[in-house]
């Protein structure tokens, strides 16, 4: 057996005891009783699943473990409590023959070195076992590596002999996601995420739609507004040295960097480090008014003096994002969605404040645009974000384009 990063190819529990209304209403639990104190067993929540029971443990179905690592990733978003998800890669051992007998001693034996506070299932069915350790502590990654690395090499030795145990590979992956390992991205681990990619076909196919959606609309902009990015590219080109398009990278859904284009509306080779500051504190709730009566604490960094006089205007008017419109057209960005993040901010966030990038696409305009723009603090900027990824439908989307106009003409909240 041996440990190795999770393949490409796969998209990437303190055990809670329940109180009865909420086991019944979540439908994952059930208490046992008839004979001496109330038990608890695991079960999958689905009527006549194929799950199987070892001895008083349960091995998830896919469904059941991705809804239960759901449930595991808010809660330690929550309680800031570690835990770590082990995928054992099985494919190459259930390829031959005798496929379900070594299925069935490979998920006995998890089960029996595991801890009953561990949950055991199914990540992808025949190929791929989950185990969420959970209360790790502070224990190194590192340490829990090596330690169980070691144990389950030695128990699958035990049961699959030397040879077919090292077919056996184990990745780890741990949440809260770690940094500073040397890794060059800082894009989520999405084997954390599984359910992320488990939609149900009317919501895929709503997704489509709004693909289409994107697409259209984007391209009709493109067109319709190209009068205007002419002025505007003038104006910029009249009033400053360099280019009119200024390119920045961001971070996409699932952390998936993109250049993102926007009108210039800073002198050439001005310095982030001023705006990286600011953010970081910002993000961290330490931004302070100085005093100023009627001014509010905002996202974006007031009398900045990179800005240009004619960049002013653009931001006010929020004319500097049309050329966003590309971004839309080439399906990094959709026209309705969380403002895409910069690589810094991303660094700065607390653990719950990822999923704004993960959920869904980034867009030109979205909740936050609309509803409360530069007006509100981060965390309140970050909920508008997630309850228009948890609410979302079509005719939010076009409520919120309906919005959009009005609330760029108002200029309020906007920097």
């Amino acid at each position: 057996m041996r440990d190795r990063a999770i393949p490409q190819s796969v998209a990437g529990k303190k055990h809670v005891i329940f109180y009865k209304e909420e086991m019944e209403t979540m439908g994952l639990f059930r208490t046992a009783v008839g004979r001496g104190p109330k038990r608890l067993e695991l079960m999958t929540g689905v009527s006549g699943s194929n799950t199987q029971e070892i001895s008083t443990r349960m091995v998830l179905e896919e469904d059941s473990f991705a809804s239960i690592l759901y449930l595991e990733r808010r809660r330690a978003e929550r309680a800031g409590k570690r835990y770590v998800l082990m995928l054992v890669d099985v494919k190459d051992v259930l390829a031959g023959t005798g496929a379900e007998h070594a299925s069935a001693r490979i998920t006995r034996t998890l089960c029996e070195i595991t801890r009953e506070t561990d949950i055991v299932g199914w990540y992808v069915r025949d190929s791929l076992i989950g185990v969420i350790g959970t209360e790790i502590g502070k224990a190194s990654a590192q340490e829990i590596r090596q330690v169980i690395s070691e144990k389950f090499r030695s128990a699958f030795s035990a049961v699959l002999g030397p040879e077919r145990a090292s077919l056996i590979f184990v990745s780890f992956h741990f949440f809260p996601e770690e940094r500073g390992n040397g890794d060059s991205t800082d894009s989520a681990n999405m084997a954390l995420y599984p359910d992320l990619f488990r939609q149900p076909p009317s919501h895929r196919l709503a997704l489509g739609f709004k693909h289409l959606m994107d697409i259209f609309g984007s391209a009709c902009a493109l067109i319709l507004l190209s009068p205007l990015f002419v002025l505007v590219a003038l104006a910029i080109k009249l009033t400053s040295k360099g280019p009119v398009l200024f390119r920045q990278e961001r971070l996409g859904q699932h952390g998936k960097r993109f250049k993102l284009v926007k009108f210039r509306t800073m002198r050439v080779n001005s310095d982030s480090k001023i705006h990286e500051e600011y953010v970081t504190r910002f993000i961290a709730g330490q931004v302070a008014n100085n005093g100023r009566k009627n001014e509010k604490q905002v996202f974006k960094l007031q009398r900045d003096p990179r800005i240009t006089g004619i960049g002013a205007i653009l931001r006010k008017t929020s004319l500097d994002e049309l050329p966003q419109f590309w971004n839309v057209l080439s399906g990094e960005m959709s026209l309705v969605g969380p403002r895409p993040p910069l690589e810094y901010e991303f660094k700065a966030y607390d653990v719950w404040h990822r999923r704004r990038v993960l959920e869904i696409k980034p867009g030109v305009t979205g909740l936050w645009q609309v509803e409360g723009r530069s007006r509100t603090n981060f965390d309140d900027m970050v909920r508008l974000d997630l309850k228009y990824a948890r609410k979302w439908t079509i005719w939010l989307d076009l409520k919120i384009l309906f919005r959009t106009p009005a609330a760029v003409v108002s200029g309020d909240g906007a920097h």
